[in-house]
This record gives C-alpha cells, structure tokens and sequence, in this order.
C-alpha cells in the first residue's frame, strides 16, 4: 500500500466547537503563533478536509484566553487511509494539561491478510512547576511511564512525537518507552537546535521492517520532522 501517516503535535482548532467560557478558577496556555508569517493559515480540520485526508485529532488546551482567540491546540494524526477509532490519552499533569491520541490504520501484510496499525502521537513536557526546564525530566517520566502503560499490549504499534527529551536518547522519558519497542537510534540528528527532542519508536511483526531519516528541511516549524519508511512486505532475513 502506497500513503503516508503523520502525526503532529500543537496543532490547532478554532470556531465554535472551542469552549468559551471564563471564570475566575479557570486558567488559560498562552496562545501559540507559528513563527513566520502565518496569515490564512488553516487549522487541523480544515486542513485535513482541503488535502482530503482522513484526520483525528484532540486538544489538551484552550490556546489563548476566550476574549483574544477561537481555538484550543492538542495532537492530531493524519493519513491518505481511513483512521479507525480514537483513545484520548489524558497524561499525568505538570505545568500544562496534555493527551496523547491513539487511532489504527489497516496495511496489507505479507502474506496479503489485511493488519491493523495502531498509531500514538504524543508530546511530553518540557517544563515542571515554576518553568524549571533543567528539573523537567522526571515530569517526563511520569507522562512515558503513564503512557507506556495505555498502550496496546498486542498488534503492530507505532508511537511518535515530540518528548522534549533534552537528554536525548538518555532521557528518561525516551528509556522508559523504548523498554519494549524498537528505537530510532540509528538515526541521531538533532531535531531542535542541538537536541534530539522528537522520537519514532515501533513494535512491527516479524517480517516488517521501519527506517527513520531526519527531514533536511523544517517546513515552517521549530522542529525538523523525523521520517520513517515502513515495509510491511519484506521477507524475513
């Protein structure tokens, strides 16, 4: 089967489905811009719909207080083939609420049986209480070892996102996912600045085969965006 899947974090909604209500116990996350110019863009669902592809997507957060912005921001994964369901996956609380979102995409196997791929896109922390990024890693941690336990125990699985991993491959966040997956550590470009913050990590059978490449170009984020090729054809050896 030829497609693509992608999974991608601080993605927006905006329009009337977006809570507006204010109170005074009520907290607003300050709203997130792309950088550059950023005038007509879309958000996910208008996107997904003009590049007709299939989308799921969850918020975490309202993105701007009700009185300067229509939207909420969260994960979102998109695909050339049908999504099928969707899991929130509310994540331990730090300094900001987050939810990572799981859903299945069906490939053709090798043996020509049709194999449900369950897909997870999350984003971790990058900050504790007080924006004490250099003590974030266990709040990281907490959210991997959280996650970790919500995943599918069987099947084909693929998880991505942006860990915000400062310690890259040694983060803990990273180590405690990559205990029962496949890592993409063969591939060690950093994602953002000097760091390694974005991961792929797979769990495929036997006969499947995933490469993973750092993309030379950022496409109008702050992040360069990690690639992987799946095989789902190969024999085995």
């Amino acid at each position: 089967m030829n497609g693509f899947v992608i999974l991608m974090q601080e993605t927006y909604r905006a329009g009337d489905a977006v809570p507006a209500g204010d109170g005074d116990a009520l907290r607003w996350a300050s709203a997130e811009q792309p950088p550059g110019p950023h005038g007509g863009r879309d958000d996910i669902v208008a996107a997904a719909r003009r590049l007709d592809l299939s989308a799921m997507y969850i918020p975490s957060m309202r993105n701007g207080t009700p009185g300067a912005t229509d939207e909420d921001r969260g994960n979102a994964i998109l695909s050339t083939s049908a999504l099928g369901g969707v899991t929130a996956i509310e994540l331990p609380l730090e300094r900001q609420r987050r939810v990572a979102i799981q859903t299945t995409v069906s490939l053709r196997g090798a043996d020509g049986k049709i194999v449900p791929l369950n897909l997870v896109n999350t984003h971790f922390t990058n900050m504790v209480m007080h924006h004490l990024w250099l003590l974030s890693e266990s709040g990281r941690y907490r959210q991997a070892r959280a996650l970790a336990g919500a995943l599918p125990r069987e099947g084909a699985l693929v998880v991505g996102g942006d860990f915000n991993s400062w310690f890259g491959f040694h983060d803990a966040a990273y180590r405690e996912l990559v205990r029962n997956m496949r890592g993409d550590d063969e591939e060690r470009r950093p994602t953002f600045g000097p760091m390694r913050l974005d991961h792929l990590l797979f769990r495929l059978p036997g006969t499947w085969r995933a490469t993973v490449q750092r993309a030379d170009s950022r496409y109008g984020s702050d992040h360069y965006p990690l690639v992987a090729v799946l095989d789902v054809v190969r024999s085995p050896g």
